[in-house]
């Protein structure tokens, strides 16, 4: 047996290794995004050393240079048909985004994701004529550049792109409607040395389907394995992930890296999303990852990037009202519950330096009684602000009455709207008031102070000062 003091370094390597292989995604739909700086420091604090973005904000990544922090760079769908169809719009989206970045305490670059999820069937094939011609353009612009050895063009790509059959991963094979064009885009990413990218959602099997096996999302035992030619699988991720293998395997691409581009677990707006359920799932999921046995197809480390890091109150729900809460962090980052991420038996921290507007809310008044006026005011207020909570299996779905679920949506809609006193009005329904709103289970937010809004501030103080100079020297 190894002594004590090797035991410790092997353990750590362990550790290290696990950590490396695990990062984020970075999403900004928010009504009130966080300082990148303070984002940066989360994940500095949490030893995050990769992030996904999923659109190349200049403040985001000025931000991230000089951190050694691992980036992967996303092109929104929308940009597809421009960089498909001209080279030239390719060749200027990578000079302006990927090697403006990569000087002398730059950015760390791994990967460019053209689009995401591109060929979700809920897409209707909006996306299939471009995808593939704009992935050929990026990964030709950047080895002009000559950056394409150790920046690879990649497609992340919802698990609906493929299924099975026989309902067993070994029966995995690409949808019959794309199966062509994934053959052609898996053999350019292997031609490339890039990795195949998939997002794998246990949640969403469960969602979907009210048959689903609800152990089998976890990772902690407690339900059947299924058994595929003496392969056993425990868990719908690995059960996924090797049927995403086959499915390559069928089209003669053996051995390519696979990544995992999105695995999380939502905290609420529907049925077992919720903060139990979410820190099962992690706690599972990173012991898993710790272990570093891959799935039964793929033995070894997996890299993976978890969805994601913080709350996003202005994402589309037509997916599920859950959209809005895959967060780690809430929107103002304090953690929602404690995981390992580092592998190394830390506690999480949460963001630091977080301001706040005044604690204040918007709720409906004691004496409104015009029940008339509620349903549409708070259809309006639903439509700008966050009401996501109050859905059936949300977390605010059992305030009980329709002072509480209008009082919950006025006040999102005030915190939305920088708590402008004409926010809290709804035809005479609602006022303010400094008491705290909230209910057990139930937050009534008080919004952080924006970015956007702290340099309207400074330019308006700026603009006094300026005036205040003009006079004096009057």
């Amino acid at each position: 047996m190894p002594p004590p003091s090797i035991l410790v370094h092997i353990f750590a390597a362990i550790s290290l290794a696990s950590a490396t292989q695990i990062g984020v995604n970075w999403g900004t739909q928010t009504s009130h995004p966080l300082n990148p700086n303070i984002v940066v420091k989360l994940l500095q604090d949490n030893d995050i050393s990769k992030v996904k973005l999923f659109d190349p904000d200049p403040w985001t990544l000025s931000t991230l240079s000089g951190t050694g922090i691992d980036v992967m760079i996303g092109i929104p769908n929308e940009q597809l048909l421009p960089i498909s169809k001209h080279y030239d719009t390719a060749r200027d989206w990578v000079k302006q985004n990927i090697t403006n970045y990569l000087h002398s305490g730059g950015l760390k670059i791994s990967y460019v994701a053209v689009g995401n999820e591109p060929f979700l069937t809920s897409y209707n094939g909006a996306y299939l004529q471009y995808t593939f011609p704009a992935l050929k353009n990026i990964q030709k612009a950047l080895n002009e550049a000559g950056v394409g050895h150790r920046i690879k063009a990649v497609v992340p790509q919802n698990a609906d792109v493929y299924g099975s059959d026989s309902g067993l991963p070994s029966g995995g094979a690409f949808r019959s409607d794309i199966r062509g064009l994934m053959t052609q885009i898996a053999l350019f990413l292997k031609s490339n040395g890039a990795p195949f990218v998939v997002n794998i959602y246990p949640f969403l099997s469960l969602y979907q389907n009210s048959h689903f096996p609800v152990n089998f999302a976890f990772f902690d035992g407690g339900g059947r394995d299924i058994n595929d030619g003496g392969r056993l699988y425990g868990n719908v991720f690995d059960a996924s992930f090797d049927t995403l293998v086959f499915a390559l395997n069928k089209i003669g691409i053996d051995g390519m890296k696979i990544i995992v581009g999105e695995v999380g677990w939502p905290t609420d707006g529907a049925e077992r999303a919720d903060e139990e359920n979410a820190k099962r799932f992690y706690d599972g999921f990173m012991k898993k990852m710790g272990r570093n046995r891959g799935t039964p197809m793929r033995q070894g480390p997996l890299e993976v990037y978890l969805f994601s890091l913080i709350d996003e109150d202005m994402k589309s729900i037509t997916p599920g009202n859950f959209e809005r809460h895959w967060g780690l962090f809430t929107y103002d980052g304090r953690q929602k519950f404690d995981v390992d991420l580092r592998g190394k038996g830390k506690k999480m921290m949460g963001a630091k330096g977080v301001e706040y507007q005044e604690a204040k809310w918007c709720v409906v008044k004691e004496e409104a009684n015009n029940l008339r006026l509620v349903a549409g005011n708070m259809d309006y207020a639903c439509s700008l602000g966050d009401c996501t909570p109050l859905a059936y299996g949300g977390s605010c779905n059992g305030l009980g009455d329709w002072r509480g679920n209008a009082s919950y949506a006025f006040n999102v809609y005030f915190q939305t709207q920088d708590q402008d006193v004409r926010a809290c009005d709804f035809e005479g329904l609602a006022e303010i008031t400094r008491k705290n709103a909230s209910r057990k289970g139930c937050l009534f937010p008080v919004q952080i102070v924006s970015e956007g809004e702290r340099v309207v501030v400074v330019e308006m103080l700026a603009v006094v000062a300026v005036a205040a100079v003009s006079l004096m020297g009057l």
